[in-house]
């Protein structure tokens, strides 16, 4: 199994997507921003960080990169791809996923561990975890409030496209809810089809018990198993 991971200029993720892609039991593949062609990979990763520097919006330039030309056609043949964080803002800008990633309502860049909850197993990404189960998984960023109008919202609720979503209590612990401001809670989507996710939460980060947290193993261990099948 091989992984494309995505390097733009300013990735900061694009190590630890690797990582966690080794991890999982395949082999990471590192493309250039500018290369007009793919190689031969069986996943495509959008890792995190601030692309070309977060100017105009979040994303925007990212998206009119050569390489996502390719990646948007190897979305629209059913190839998985997942956008995190930064990924995700691209992902959206590319049109691949609805809605925006907006300033945070606190209006300051956040880091630290948050709980999300598992909203969707029928996909490639989350059939490893089990229905409303809890992960701690980390967040880092400043835009990353979901919005979207009430119509998108509802669909994405109605075709089960919400995939993550922030847990607003945790009985015990001192994670805070929704750290952001996202509507509805949502901390990650998929589109129609359930082969392109983008989360907003880091999995790559939450891998190995020495960085506080493995509930981020399952995700890359869910993908690859689900393409070998």
């Amino acid at each position: 199994m091989r992984a494309a991971v995505i390097r733009f200029p300013g990735s900061n993720c694009d190590e630890d997507a690797c990582h966690a892609v080794s991890q999982a039991g395949a082999q990471p593949v590192l493309v250039w921003h500018a290369d007009y062609e793919l190689p031969s990979v069986d996943v495509i990763i959008l890792p995190g960080g601030f692309t070309y520097g977060d100017y105009l919006r979040s994303g925007a330039m990212a998206a009119l990169s050569p390489v996502m030309t390719s990646i948007v056609e190897f979305a629209n043949r059913g190839g998985p791809v997942i956008g995190i964080c930064n990924g995700f803002q691209i992902l959206t800008e590319a049109g691949l996923l609805p809605g925006q990633l907006t300033r945070n309502l606190s209006l300051r860049f956040i880091c630290k561990d948050v709980t999300i909850r598992v909203e969707n197993v029928n996909t490639p990404f989350t059939n490893r975890y089990n229905l409303g189960q809890n992960l701690r998984i980390p967040i880092a960023h400043n835009e990353g409030r979901f919005f979207a109008d009430e119509e998108t919202l509802d669909r994405l609720e109605n075709k089960g496209q919400v995939a993550f979503r922030y847990e607003r209590e945790v009985e015990g612990s001192l994670l805070e809810g929704n750290p952001n401001g996202s509507l509805r809670n949502i901390a990650g989507i998929i589109n129609e089809s359930g082969n392109v996710l983008g989360m907003m939460p880091h999995p790559e980060r939450a891998i190995e018990a020495v960085t506080g947290s493995v509930d981020g193993a399952p995700l890359f261990q869910s993908l690859f198993e689900s393409i070998c099948v």
